[in-house]
């Protein structure tokens, strides 16, 4: 174990518009799938954990649902929870889409930053798309805006200055003992990325047929003697018509989608999987208290 006496850790909080890039970057810092990329907005559902080992230091990501305009309860307690989150962590770094700029919800959040008197760090995103003569002055009117530590150029998907990020944030944590053990970041990862790999597969497989009308649920995640792991997982819908449509005419399409996450989870997992899928009709899941109690939402709705 390392020296208590030297180890940095500490929770960061990533917070930006829908599709700022947040899931791409913190897979891209951790290495590994962690949080669902989709090219719909308001996908990140609770806050993942993404946990980064570097130098002496674990970074522990928050990765806060983008900030958007409530309408449900269950939005009302994401954008909740996302202000909550940020103002828990020791760094909040929000991340801005280089060719998007300062549109009005990214304004919106910069206000709220401002106000909550939190150390932020920004990165701006996807800079590989832009002429570099548009930073500059992007860059300037962020440090008007907003009380900046540092600001980074940064493309999450081609991996520029996510390093030179990485190692500032390890420097710059408490000092303080890992809250995770090294070797074994828990299962909670790999539960949270089974049932994400799931709902991945269940957009890309039912298109706008199933739009917000589902959560995913690792009910239990069990290491077999073997060396391989059985996975159950509940996909929960809200309407009878909906259950139709994802198990599909004989169980076509939930077994399609059962074969795929299984592959896409033995690829980054690194071992057999026995995956078994289950679809429960639950109406009104979203407003329910116990279903946004498992999201780790209940505080805030």
């Amino acid at each position: 174990m390392s020296d208590h006496n030297q180890t940095h850790c500490g929770f960061v909080a990533l917070v930006g518009a829908p599709n700022a890039g947040k899931s791409t970057l913190l897979n891209r810092m951790a290495g590994a799938k962690l949080s669902i990329v989709s090219p719909k907005a308001q996908t990140t559902r609770f806050r993942t954990l993404g946990i980064v080992m570097r130098e002496q230091s674990q970074i522990i990501f928050v990765d806060l649902p983008g900030i958007f305009k409530p309408r449900r309860r269950l939005d009302r307690a994401m954008v909740n929870a996302a202000w909550n989150g940020a103002q828990d962590a020791d760094i909040t770094l929000f991340l801005i889409d280089a060719r998007k700029g300062l549109q009005d919800d990214v304004l919106e959040i910069a206000e709220k930053l401002k106000k909550s008197e939190k150390r932020v760090w920004v990165a701006i995103n996807k800079t590989d798309l832009v002429s570099p003569d548009q930073l500059l002055p992007l860059t300037k009117e962020i440090s008007q805006l907003l009380n900046a530590e540092h600001i980074f150029m940064i493309s999450a998907q081609k991996g520029s200055g996510v390093d030179d990020l990485l190692n500032s944030l390890a420097k710059t944590l408490p000092l303080s003992p890992y809250l995770y053990p090294e070797d074994d970041l828990t299962d909670l990862p790999d539960r949270l990325l089974a049932a994400e790999i799931v709902r991945e597969q269940v957009f890309f497989q039912t298109q706008e047929e199933i739009p917000y009308q589902t959560t995913v649920e690792t009910e239990s995640y069990k290491d077999r003697p073997d060396g391989s792991v059985r996975i159950d997982i509940t996909i929960y819908v809200s309407r009878p018509g909906h259950k139709a449509i994802l198990i599909g005419e004989k169980g076509h399409r939930i077994r399609e989608i059962g074969m795929k996450a299984r592959q896409q989870l033995e690829s980054l997992l690194g071992h057999p999987c026995h995956l078994f899928l289950n679809v429960k009709e639950r109406a009104k899941w979203d407003e329910e208290t116990a279903r946004l109690k498992a999201l780790g939402l209940a505080d805030f709705a």
